[in-house]
């Protein structure tokens, strides 16, 4: 029997102690093979991957290496390509791929903020935007000798008058200084513009759209109007996927082929102006390459190609910091 005059005891409730340091991403105490087979399979696609791209430079350096022993760095700012007397230079080429990658880039940007503005905000209903997003994003599907033909037999007579006209009123500009032939670099840029127009549209519209709508509301509620909350907020927000968005076009404009040896002339010459025709490393390649016979002309056809391929690592570097930099920079802000 208890003791009534006994007092019970009181009961004190100890505080549970929280561990704030546990790592709930930490799985080496589950023993999951099949996890770790997935970690090791994913370690292997990555690693892949990069054996991949060191096996390509090396056999492209390996073919390549004729021209590199024979020329060395001159190579890259020799302006003579004379089969015949096997003398080999990359600047004409060189030339004719920045410029006409930088003319697309150029007309591509704004085009593609344009269709992505018009086709994420609601300036037009939606059974009118969802098409034109869609057909604008169908231009990437059409192969490239299509769209080549296109610039033949379309895009060259249409832009003949706008180049004779520019001839005729700014002949005394070194950027119009020649006389139009049909084929030049200004045709080979533009065409290259619209084949990349879907690649920044379409990346841009998905980035503008991620971007929260209280933004747009809160900015508009303070007084701005709708382009200066376009402008000045949504653009600036979204300005690290533009940049990628953009920098991928102008990775896909670098090593365009078909369409732009259909268009920009096949001439090696450099010539200041933006009417006369040219060539680039991807042109030189589709239509010399089945022809080369001699080990010096293979081998100058790969250095060529060894150095699209660094300028082409370069420019996707160059985005992957500037992406960064700006990401550091607005988690700062």
């Amino acid at each position: 029997m208890t003791n009534p005059s006994k007092k019970p005891k009181k009961l004190t409730r100890k505080p549970a102690t929280i561990d704030t340091h546990v790592d709930l991403t930490d799985t080496s105490g589950e023993g999951l093979w099949l996890e770790s087979g997935f970690t090791i399979l994913v370690w292997a696609f990555a690693l892949g991957t990069a054996a991949v791209l060191f096996w390509m430079s090396g056999i492209i350096s390996k073919d390549a290496w004729p021209a590199i022993s024979q020329f060395g760095a001159q190579f890259l700012w020799s302006p003579k390509w004379d089969i015949g007397e096997l003398q080999f230079g990359a600047l004409p080429f060189i030339y004719g791929t920045l410029v006409s990658s930088a003319i697309a880039i150029i007309l591509a940007i704004p085009l593609g903020l344009s269709v992505a503005i018009v086709t994420s905000e609601n300036f037009l209903p939606i059974w009118v935007r969802s098409p034109l997003g869609f057909m604008v994003e169908l231009i990437s599907a059409i192969p490239s000798v299509i769209v080549g033909l296109w610039g033949i037999f379309v895009l060259i007579p249409f832009l003949l008058p706008i180049q004779q006209w520019l001839f005729d009123k700014f002949n005394w500009f070194p950027l119009f200084g020649s006389e139009p032939l049909g084929p030049g670099m200004l045709p080979a840029g533009v065409l290259l513009s619209i084949m990349i127009l879907p690649t920044v549209a379409a990346i841009s519209r998905d980035v503008l759209l991620s971007v929260p709508v209280e933004l747009r509301s809160a900015s508009m509620s303070l007084g701005a109007t709708r382009w200066e909350t376009i402008f000045k907020l949504l653009l600036p927000a979204a300005s690290s996927g533009i940049i990628g968005a953009t920098i991928l076009a102008l990775g896909r404009a670098l090593g365009e082929t078909m369409a732009v040896t259909m268009v920009i002339g096949n001439s090696i010459q450099i010539n200041s102006s933006l009417l006369a025709p040219s060539y680039s490393i991807p042109a030189v390649l589709a239509s010399q390459f089945r022809e080369a016979l001699e080990p010096l002309h293979i081998g100058s056809l790969m250095y060529l190609a060894l150095i699209l391929f660094v300028i082409t690592l370069c420019v996707n570097a160059i985005a992957v910091l500037l992406v960064q930099l700006i990401g550091v920079k607005g988690a700062k802000n």
